[in-house]
């Protein structure tokens, strides 16, 4: 083992050796090399004459570029040529815990690293299974979860979803099924909570989100150590009464064998899918922060090496302009708005022979429960006769995305749905 990682390893073990138990065979052999990098960072700052460390090209005191491209760009060269940092830009790091401590005031005055960009929330889910699962060991999610969760955790890593019911039979968060899963872990697991939940919809009420973190106080006070993932990508679009921040800043300094894990950033909340800036934020003591800090830069030196520096830059100026709140504002309503259209057209009884559907309030999407028909084949029968595309999530649920369906059709798409329905129940 490298003598970076050791050191580092210590530290945790020193701070809170739960922590370092928590960490896969990878995560403890991972650091972040004194190299390139590093060494460039202090001719930039010490080489007042020539700086020849990064490997960049430069010309007339400036990065080489192409005008074309250039022409095409209203932001600084130095903002988009140059690699950006490992763990992001700076100050967008703080920008970006800036607003995590605007949205979640449970968040305030709690021991939180600063968070680290990513390669958007996929990214961030990739860094959680390589530093903290093993072949074998447990991920422990809702029935209904997003099913690229089996690439990152199973096939990836070799671990073993194991779900318990979302819904209790009111409609609410299923908090019994939820600690009777956890209750069977014995030394460790992966515990990944998704609010907005994908595909349904679905954010717990304040009064559910408090029994959450209490269950997971109890099972942590009863010996496992348990690495919690806020899987927070729709973070923010919350239409009805459900809890209004992420569960993160709950959990932070809750118990000694609790690590909370923050997985966000602004490809869904912010509409800018395609420019992959997520972020992965940690809640634990100082020295433990710096580790887990320097393990993950590893991770992301050995993978992808840095993220994109002119998304992070575009993201940067959105954040820092006066236009942010007023236009995710406006946004926020027109979501608000097909998701309450939504509602409205569901409760047509005429549907009640071909589906129900699962609570929703949040997010981008809901789900459609069939009642006799297969998701797969009905999926298949709306494009091939109505045009119409919707995700079958498993044999009895049908994802719909309202998020890209304007609410003035929002009617005539559950319509076309039902016409299908009848079309193969004929």
């Amino acid at each position: 083992m490298n003598t970076l990682a050791v050191q580092l390893n210590e530290k945790m073990q020193k701070e809170n050796p739960a922590i370092y138990d928590m960490l896969s065979d990878l995560g403890k052999n991972l650091f972040y090399p004194k190299g390139i990098l590093s060494q460039g960072a202090e001719a930039g700052a010490k080489a007042h004459r020539f700086n020849a460390t990064i490997g960049i090209a430069m010309e007339n005191g400036e990065p080489m570029h192409f005008g074309h491209i250039q022409e095409k760009l209203a932001y600084n060269l130095n903002d988009i040529y140059p690699y950006a940092a490992p763990q992001g830009k700076q100050e967008l790091r703080l920008k970006w815990q800036e607003k995590q401590l605007a949205d979640n005031p449970s968040m305030k005055n709690k021991s939180i690293g600063l968070p680290i960009v990513t390669n958007a929330l996929t990214h961030g889910l990739s860094i959680v299974a390589d530093l903290f699962m093993d072949a074998g060991e447990v991920l422990v999610t809702a029935e209904q979860y997003w099913g690229n969760y089996n690439a990152v955790f199973q096939t990836r890593r070799g671990g073993r979803v194991e779900t318990f019911p979302l819904f209790n039979e009111n409609g609410g968060f299923h908090v019994e099924a939820f600690r009777d899963v956890l209750m069977k872990q014995q030394e460790k697991a992966i515990v990944l909570l998704n609010f907005p939940n994908n595909p349904t919809g679905f954010t717990p009420s304040v009064q559910d989100a408090e029994a959450i973190v209490q269950v997971l106080k109890d099972v942590a006070a009863a010996g496992t150590k348990l690495v919690v993932v806020l899987d927070d990508a729709y973070f923010g679009l919350f239409y009805e009464d459900t809890i209004k921040e992420s569960l993160f800043g709950l959990l932070a300094d809750s118990h000694p064998n609790i690590l909370p894990v923050k997985i966000d950033g602004a490809t869904k909340e912010n509409y800018v899918w395609g420019l992959r800036v997520g972020f992965i934020t940690y809640a634990a003591t100082p020295d433990v922060l710096n580790a887990l800090e320097q393990k993950t830069k590893g991770i992301i030196r050995g993978t992808i090496s840095s993220g994109s520096h002119i998304s992070q830059t575009i993201i940067l100026e959105s954040l820092k302009s006066d236009q942010f709140q007023i236009e995710k504002e406006e946004k926020f309503h027109i979501m608000q708005g097909r998701a309450i259209k939504t509602k409205q057209v569901l409760a047509n009884e005429k549907f009640a022979p071909y589906w129900t559907y699962y609570p929703f309030n949040s997010g981008y999407f809901m789900c459609l429960k069939l009642n006799d028909l297969d998701a797969e084949t009905l999926r298949l029968h709306l494009l091939d006769a109505y045009g119409v595309g919707v995700i079958a999530s498993n044999t009895t649920d049908i994802r719909v995305a309202f998020s890209c369906v304007e609410e003035s059709d929002i009617e005539e798409l559950f319509d076309l749905i039902y016409e299908g329905c009848k079309d193969l129940t004929k």
